[in-house]
C-alpha cells in the first residue's frame, strides 16, 4: 500500500480509495465562448442570452480569442503541453437547459495535454497529481424547479459560458488529498487570472470520481496502466466546496465498500451529493464517450495556434505559487509553513511584501497570518477589503521594533485600530501607551520591590526561574508598559542572576 493511501477497514479487510477529479473552471472573460453575450453573476433570468446561446436557426458560433488565450495561460501554469492544433466537437445529449441538443466541447484533440500539479499536505509533505488534459467547452443553462412544483423554468444566462475542464489522473488517495488538490489548483488559476475561483457562485466546481480497491491494486495500475485494477468508479457531479468534496468522498467510499462486502457489484453511474443529508444519491447511469456520439463540429474550423503567440503568453505569466513560496523563504527567511500560508492567497502575499519593506519580515508575517487573518475571517472580509492596509501593519511593527511599544501593548493598539481610533502611532500617543524604557524609573520600582520582598529575592538566587515573579510585579506596577528586555536585564543585575 502507498504510504499516503487512506486505509479503510471493512468487515472483510482493508480497502483503499482512488480518486480522480474533473474540475470545471469558468474562464475569466467578459463574453461567452462562442458569442458576444455578457457573462456575470446576479443578472435576471435570461438577460444575458444571445441568439447563438439560445440556438436560434442559422446562428453560427464564433470563437472568443480571449477564452483561448486563458486556456493556454492555464496550461502553461500547469506545466502542461500546449497543443498547437485542437478541435471542437459536438457532445450530444438532451436536457431542457441545453437548447442546441448538444454541447460544444473538445474530445479527441484538446487544447492542452498532459501536465502536473505539486500539492502540499497538512504535514508539509507533497504529492504530485498528473493532469491528463484541459479542454474548452461551453456551459449549459440552468433548470429551476423550486418556483412552482408543476413547472420547470429554464434560465439560459449560463448557456455558452466558457469553461475549462481540467481532468486529473486518478492520483489522489484520500478525501484530504482531493480537497488539497482543488485548493492548490484554485490558487494557481487565481494567480494566473484565468478564473476567479468563486466556488460559491459555481465558477469553480468539481466532478469527483471515486472507486475503492484492495491494498496493492493501485500500485498494479501504476505499473501497467490498466484501470481495471482500480474497481468501478462512480462520478459525483458539481461539488462546489472543499468540505463537501471531503464529505462526498467519505460517504461514497463507505457506500461502495458495503456493497462489495455484501457480495454486490458497483454500477458505474453519475451521482449527486446532498449536503443536507451528507450522502450521495443516484442521478443516472454513467455515460461513456460513445453514448454522447461525439463528432467534429462542422461550424468550427480546427483551432491552430501560432507558436510565437504561445511564447508571448508564456512570457507574460506571473510568479506562480510554488516559485513565490520558495522566494519568500529565501528572501525573507520565512518558514515553509508561513510562506505557504501567505502564498495560498495572492492578495495576502502582496499585502505581506508591501508591509515587510524595511521591517522585520518574520514579525510582519506573524501579524498578517495571525492577527490580520483572524480579523478578516471574523468580519467575512477578503484581504482587499481590509480597512487597514499594509502601511498600517508596517507602522505597528515599526513601533515594536523601535521599542516604543511591546508586543503585548501592540495587541491592544491593534484592537483600537479596528475600533476606528486612528493609526498605530496616533493611538499610542493619544492613550499614552509608550513603553517605559527609562532605566532610572525602572530601577526605583525594582529596588522598592526587592526591599519589600527580601525572601523572594533570596529564592531567586537559588532558583533563577523565580525571577518571573519580579518581572510580573514590575509589569503590574507600570500597567504593562515596562520594556520587558530592560526589566529582565536590571533584575538579573540587581539579584545577581546570570
Amino acid at each position: 500500500m502507498s504510504e499516503t493511501a487512506k486505509l479503510i477497514q471493512g468487515r472483510t479487510g482493508p480497502w483503499e480509495i482512488v480518486l480522480g477529479l474533473e474540475v470545471h473552471a469558468q474562464v475569466a472573460s467578459n463574453a461567452k465562448l462562442f458569442s458576444g453575450a455578457a457573462v456575470g453573476f446576479g443578472a435576471g433570468p435570461n438577460e444575458q442570452v444571445s441568439l447563438v446561446d439560445a440556438a436560434m436557426p442559422g446562428m453560427l458560433p464564433v470563437i472568443n480569442r480571449r477564452c483561448v488565450e486563458q486556456a493556454v495561460r492555464t496550461g502553461l501554469g500547469l506545466k502542461a503541453q500546449i497543443n498547437l492544433k485542437s478541435r471542437f466537437d459536438r457532445k450530444n445529449y438532451f436536457y431542457p437547459d441545453l437548447p442546441q441538443g448538444y454541447q460544444i466541447s473538445q474530445f479527441e484533440q484538446p487544447i492542452v495535454g498532459e501536465g502536473e500539479v505539486i500539492v502540499e499536505r497538512d504535514d508539509g509533505s507533497t504529492f504530485t497529481v498528473r493532469i491528463e488534459r484541459l479542454h474548452l467547452e461551453q456551459d449549459a443553462g440552468k433548470s429551476l424547479h423550486d418556483q412552482d412544483p408543476n413547472f420547470t423554468y429554464v434560465d439560459l444566462n449560463r448557456s455558452g459560458t466558457a469553461l475549462m475542464e481540467i481532468v486529473s489522473k486518478p492520483d489522489m488517495r484520500s478525501s484530504e488529498e482531493a480537497a488539497a488538490y482543488v485548493k492548490k489548483l484554485r490558487t494557481i488559476l487565481v494567480y494566473l487570472g484565468t478564473c476567479d475561483g468563486d466556488m460559491e457562485k459555481g465558477n469553480l466546481r468539481a466532478d469527483v470520481n471515486v472507486s475503492v480497491c484492495r491494498p496493492g491494486a493501485y500500485e498494479k495500475y501504476r505499473e501497467t496502466g490498466d484501470f481495471s485494477h482500480l474497481g468501478t468508479r462512480c462520478e459525483i457531479k458539481n461539488v462546489n466546496s472543499y468540505r463537501f468534496i471531503q464529505q462526498a468522498i467519505e460517504y461514497e467510499a463507505r457506500r461502495q465498500i458495503e456493497i462489495l462486502e455484501d457480495g454486490g457489484k458497483i454500477d458505474q453511474e453519475t451521482r449527486l451529493f446532498d449536503p443536507n443529508k451528507g450522502e450521495t444519491r443516484s442521478m443516472r447511469s454513467k455515460e461513456e464517450a460513445h453514448d454522447y456520439r461525439y463528432f467534429p463540429d462542422p461550424d468550427l474550423l480546427p483551432l491552430e495556434l501560432d507558436p510565437a503567440w504561445v511564447k508571448e503568453i508564456e512570457a507574460s505569466l506571473p510568479e506562480l505559487p510554488d516559485a513565490k513560496k520558495a522566494r519568500l523563504q529565501s528572501q525573507y527567511g520565512l518558514s515553509a509553513y508561513d510562506a505557504g500560508v501567505l502564498v495560498s492567497d495572492a492578495a495576502r502575499a502582496d499585502f505581506f511584501e508591501t508591509a515587510a519593506k524595511g521591517r522585520d519580515a518574520k514579525l510582519v508575517a506573524n501579524w498578517v497570518t495571525n492577527e490580520l487573518a483572524a480579523k478578516l475571517s471574523a468580519g467575512g472580509l477578503e484581504v482587499a477589503e481590509s480597512p487597514h492596509g499594509p502601511e498600517a501593519v508596517a507602522e505597528l511593527v515599526g513601533l515594536i521594533e523601535e521599542g516604543v511599544i511591546s508586543s503585548k501593548i501592540a495587541k491592544d493598539v491593534w484592537e483600537r485600530m479596528w475600533a476606528g481610533e486612528g493609526t498605530p502611532r496616533q493611538i499610542v500617543e493619544a492613550q499614552g501607551l509608550q513603553q517605559v524604557s527609562d532605566t532610572g524609573a525602572l530601577e526605583k520600582i525594582i529596588d522598592d520591590l526587592i526591599a519589600a520582598n527580601p525572601g523572594q529575592a533570596e529564592s531567586v538566587k537559588a532558583k533563577p526561574q523565580a525571577i518571573g515573579w519580579f518581572v510580573g510585579q514590575v509589569m503590574k506596577a507600570t500597567q504593562g508598559k515596562a520594556n520587558p528586555g530592560a526589566v529582565n536585564q536590571l533584575l538579573k543585575s540587581k539579584l545577581g542572576v546570570e
